[in-house]
């Protein structure tokens, strides 16, 4: 607990750190997917297409794999999800249409549909770029605020429909979670900035980064000037833990490094402790955990305050956590935060059950040296911005009817500032549905 700290930079030579943060799964060759594909029965009425959340045709884009059909097949999965190159990178599948699929029963073996998704929109995105082209000009601007999943969904398919659209985000570049948020194994090479130019290359996009919403202007601005409003703005707060020592050197938000990661493009500069304790139970704190492993930590633990059948990361990602020799330990709630001279040294955890079905911390403490920890308990909705415009807040979400419309006229919303799953292909849901409804809206008001 006396220790001084260690962290540092560039624990591991360039070349291993390339290793590293190379794509974790390499896409599969033009043999393999038909094989695959091959492996499909083609349901009709198929369960993976109503597990995934844009209702994508599953067996129809498999189907034109398995005949050689790429085009098409790509065309089949953008139609639905227009970020489904991302998607078939960062999406659990393995809760979702994989969990479905009917080849679960015979084989215990799903077909592998992230993979067959990937295999068919890297190659449009390689060969044939934009497949759609918008519609007539519309004479209508719509404003989008956040470049993430949700507001680049509705940007494109606003564009599609000929409207123009002018997307707002705070960061310097757009993308949301698939540029700042996922680990950079998952979405090597700068993909995320290409799927962006891919998806602005129908036209009628316009992205301005840099702004925020609250600072360089209001929700009743942008009400003011344009024909709709669409707030993809996600969650830009950090849960606190709420314990003694969380204001020490070597304390970091998750995210925060995962930023840091995703922006260094040698990964080189990243200072990663040599005894890093990661607290949380997402896909966020596996992310975490995984890249400090890889930076170079000697010994990454993951702790979450219970078991790991309630843990959001899925098993699969847990299963990851283990093989990239990240420790997990269960049934552990932070209590304290110890150091010497403003740094980490220690943190120190209630061991805890089920009493009654509730979980309980009465078993005694154990404590982990620390250099680093990293703090991934949950991100927050910030309505801070919002609050003088008058747009219905609960539970710290904004409030949407099914059609994405919220309580203000010409105002719609979607992803995870709204309720509902905080995924990546939720999020594109939102935002084309959204869309859609817009478009309606905007189409009815015309007509009128």
């Amino acid at each position: 607990m006396d220790q001084a700290p260690d962290i540092a930079a560039s624990r591991l030579s360039p070349e291993e750190l390339a290793r590293n943060f190379a794509d974790a799964h390499p896409p599969l060759t033009d043999n393999q997917a038909v094989i695959e594909a091959d492996r499909c029965y083609f349901c009709y009425d198929a369960p993976c297409i109503e597990a995934c959340p844009t209702g994508i045709d599953i067996p129809g884009f498999i189907k034109k794999i398995a005949s050689g059909n790429l085009a098409g097949s790509a065309r089949t999965i953008l139609e639905s999800n227009i970020l489904g190159g991302s998607c078939a990178r960062v999406c659990p599948t393995e809760i979702l249409c994989e969990h479905a699929c009917v080849r679960n029963a015979q084989e215990e073996k799903p077909i592998a549909i992230g993979a067959l998704q990937r295999h068919a929109t890297d190659w449009q995105m390689t060969h044939r770029g934009q497949p759609f082209s918008r519609a007539a000009a519309t004479g209508r601007h719509v404003a989008v605020v956040g470049a993430g999943p949700a507001g680049l969904a509705c940007a494109h398919r606003l564009a599609m429909h000929g409207h123009d659209v002018t997307v707002f985000d705070a960061r310097p570049k757009a993308g949301g979670l698939n540029e700042y948020g996922i680990a950079a194994y998952k979405l090597p090479d700068d993909f995320a900035q290409r799927e962006i130019d891919f998806v602005t290359a129908i036209g009628g996009i316009t992205i301005e980064a840099g702004k925020v919403l609250g600072r360089d202007f209001t929700l009743a601005a942008l009400v003011a000037a344009y024909d709709a409003v669409f707030l993809g703005i996600g969650q830009a707060g950090v849960r606190a833990l709420g314990i003694a020592g969380e204001q020490l050197d070597g304390v970091l938000n998750a995210v925060d490094f995962i930023e840091a990661v995703r922006r260094s493009p040698s990964r080189g500069d990243v200072p990663v402790g040599r005894r890093v304790v990661v607290i949380g139970g997402g896909n966020t704190a596996v992310d975490a955990a995984v890249q400090a492993k890889r930076l170079g930590a000697e010994e990454v633990t993951l702790v979450y305050r219970r078991g790991a059948d309630t843990m959001s990361a899925t098993p699969v990602e847990q299963e990851w956590a283990q093989t990239n020799n990240v420790a997990i330990r269960y049934w552990a709630a932070p209590a304290r935060i110890e150091g010497t001279n403003g740094a980490v040294g220690s943190v120190t955890f209630a061991r805890g059950h089920l009493v009654d079905g509730k979980p309980a911390y009465a078993l005694g403490e154990f404590t982990l040296a620390a250099d680093m920890v990293l703090k991934a308990v949950g991100q927050l909705f910030l309505p801070d911005p919002l609050d003088e415009d008058w747009i219905d807040v609960a539970n710290g979400r904004i409030m949407v009817d099914a059609h994405g419309r919220t309580s203000r006229d010409g105002v719609y919303a979607g992803g995870d500032c709204t309720p509902g799953e905080d995924l990546t292909v939720a999020a594109v849901r939102d935002g084309r549905n959204a869309a859609e409804t817009i478009h309606a809206d905007l189409i009815g008001a015309a007509g009128a």
